[in-house]
């Protein structure tokens, strides 16, 4: 059976393609191209403050007592991750799935979570002071519980903790 001729379009895909594989072979990929995935393992008290974890996988993995302050987490995705006692002092969240998560004891004070999914994600006993909410769709439980919490103004955002869950 003959081949479909190749046009401008695929042979452009087809290049990109192939360019994206030698970046990866020769070891150039930037992190955001080569996110990393730490999907189902126990990474209990792990450092990772001030990382550049774009796009990561953390989903279902054991995080507790894990810091996270000031790493960037953008487009990062913990997903039923359980996250005790966990810190993201000033991290960014931003497009970050937490949906399924379990926030417990964690200190998300002065984090960035704009557009964050976390409709399942469970919060008790948190810390939230300047943290931003923004675009975040969370429970009706979840809500009344962070909004118990809410204090503050985000520092890179400028915007009010309790604004940005929309709280009464």
């Amino acid at each position: 059976m003959p081949r479909p001729p190749l046009t401008p379009r695929r042979r452009a895909w087809f290049l990109a393609g192939l360019i994206g594989c030698l970046v990866a072979l020769l070891g150039l990929a930037s992190p955001v191209l080569a996110a990393m995935d730490y999907a189902k393992q126990v990474l209990i008290g792990h450092d990772f403050a001030d990382a550049d974890l774009r796009g990561v996988t953390f989903n279902l993995t054991n995080l507790r007592e894990a810091d996270f302050n000031g790493a960037d987490l953008r487009g990062a995705s913990l997903f039923g991750a359980k996250l005790q006692d966990t810190t993201f002092r000033g991290a960014d969240l931003r497009d970050a799935t937490l949906d399924s998560a379990i926030f417990e004891g964690a200190d998300l004070s002065d984090a960035v979570l704009e557009n964050a999914f976390a409709f399942n994600t469970k919060f008790r006993d948190v810390v939230i002071a300047g943290a931003d909410f923004t675009n975040v769709p969370l429970r009706g439980d979840a809500l009344k519980t962070l909004c118990a919490a809410a204090t503050g103004t985000n520092p890179v955002t400028g915007r009010v903790t309790r604004d940005t869950l929309g709280c009464p």
